[in-house]
């Protein structure tokens, strides 16, 4: 019986491929491309052909995978094994297999009755060196270093296979965008077999019948139409970027924002990392922790930025965000992680005025430090936070509220030649995780006294003598 309320059947319902997932699987060009929205089946598709070839009798090579991180290289094999046992082919997981013992690179491995095996790892470049055999790329554009990947992976081919290359967007200058703009642009030089699928193609084409199938007959999904999910999906997002990259196949602008994307994925934590603490520090625990708190109460967050300094490398312990919340209420909840802060600095801009005063007399003013913004203020806070990332001396969550936020902020330049930093509002706040962390930076790396800043006069005759 069918389920849901799609509107849009795919030309064969009972069918296990949707046109574009079959257009892709059919597709054997030697390079080929999948730019793709989110959760789209693409991956789950890209399993069976790496299967068929793998399994066939006489099969030539290996297939090497690589993804975002170790729980992403499960599912693929996951999706493999399902694959397997769909078409009865037999096919023994060996488990996790050491392939590089002097780099301590390993792999989970499906070994085939062909004789050849499917490699799934994790997203180290160095994984893909020396191994022939065809090669599947997966979130590509997530990967710590897209242009080294491509660049190790690809020499593999030469003595046959294909390299498949899966991904959603990160950022206008990530390596995965400009090889498409190379495709469309610049004459496709390396003969990339480019497919494109947004959500909307995807809905188009009978996900949601598929969806609705797949989905408990309870979920909320089942009595959406197409419209209604698009919209359901987009309501979801942290922001019209996220949406748009994420879903739309249409990268974030890399030269508007403060913070390009390659940039913060660098910094972020694995998905198997552990760095939350979900309490303050014991007072015996040792560790210096510095916090940076930015206020906000009914259009605002108010949010808390724990950091830990090990080294010269500040690790991120815990956000803490809070929304239309009293101020009493919030205290409660923020106040117990500041005995154990070295340092804390709070935003005593507006509504911070009262906290910033309280805060001083609770914990004294040598841990407290009061920071009033301003343009100059915020540039002085801003570049910091870019320096560390640079530097590679920050670690932050892998969280789509967080890069949002990190993300929503810009960099203008009036037309008397002042810097000034933006960030639009948003239903999710006003990039105030960024500011967070920023401060938190701040009370990291400076001594206990008040941070620069400009006058109003003084910041009126600066734009006054620049524009002469």
């Amino acid at each position: 019986m069918r389920k849901g309320n799609a509107k849009i059947l795919p030309p064969n319902p009972d069918a296990l491929f949707l046109p574009y997932q079959e257009k892709w699987i059919k597709d054997v060009s030697r390079l080929k491309m999948m730019e793709k929205g989110r959760q789209i089946g693409i991956s789950w598709s890209t399993a069976y052909p790496t299967v068929e070839r793998t399994a066939r009798a006489g099969a030539q090579w290996d297939q090497w995978v690589s993804s975002r991180d170790e729980i992403q290289a499960r599912l693929f094999l996951e999706d493999c094994k399902t694959w397997a046992r769909v078409f009865q082919l037999a096919a023994e997981d060996l488990g996790e297999m050491v392939i590089d013992a002097k780099r301590k690179l390993t792999a989970l491995v499906l070994h085939f009755a062909s004789g050849k095996r499917i490699y799934s790892m994790s997203s180290n470049p160095d994984a893909q060196a020396g191994k022939r055999g065809g090669r599947v790329l997966d979130e590509f554009a997530l990967l710590g270093d897209p242009r080294q990947m491509w660049s190790i992976a690809y020499p593999g081919l030469t003595w046959g296979g294909l390299l498949e290359v899966i991904s959603t967007h990160r950022g206008s200058r990530n390596f995965f965008n400009l090889l498409i703009r190379e495709v469309r642009e610049k004459g496709n030089p390396k003969r990339i077999s480019l497919h494109r699928v947004t959500l909307e193609d995807a809905l188009n084409q009978g996900f949601l019948y598929k969806l609705q199938a797949a989905l408990p007959e309870d979920a909320e999904q089942q009595a959406m139409d197409e419209a209604e999910y698009f919209d359901f999906i987009k309501a979801g997002c942290a922001d019209e970027e996220s949406f748009l990259q994420e879903y739309m196949c249409i990268p974030g602008d890399d030269d508007e924002a403060f913070l390009e994307y390659d940039l913060i994925a660098s910094c972020e934590y694995g998905s198997n990392d552990s760095w939350e603490m979900d309490r303050p520090p014991e007072e015996n625990a040792g560790g210096r922790y510095f916090a940076g708190i930015d206020i906000g109460r009914k259009k605002d967050l108010t949010v808390l930025w724990v950091l830990e300094l090990l080294g010269d490398v500040l690790y991120t312990r815990a956000v803490i965000t809070l929304r239309k919340m009293s101020k009493p209420d919030q205290e409660k909840i923020l106040w117990p992680w500041l005995p154990r802060m070295e340092r804390v600095c709070i935003d005593y801009t507006g509504l911070g005025i009262g906290w910033g005063d309280d805060a001083q007399e609770e914990f004294g003013e040598y841990k407290i430090e009061l920071v009033t913004f301003s343009s100059r203020v915020k540039e002085s806070l801003a570049y910091p936070v870019r320096g560390k990332m640079e530097d590679r001396k920050l670690r932050i969550p892998f969280s789509p509220d967080i890069r949002a936020d990190l993300r929503g902020v810009t960099k203008q330049t009036t037309d008397a030649g002042n810097i000034r930093f933006t960030a639009e509002r948003t239903q999710d706040g006003h990039a105030d995780r960024f500011w967070a962390l920023a401060l938190a930076i701040h009370a990291a790396g400076s001594p206990a006294g008040p941070i620069e800043y400009e006058s109003i006069a003084t910041g009126r005759m600066a734009e006054i003598k620049g524009a002469w």
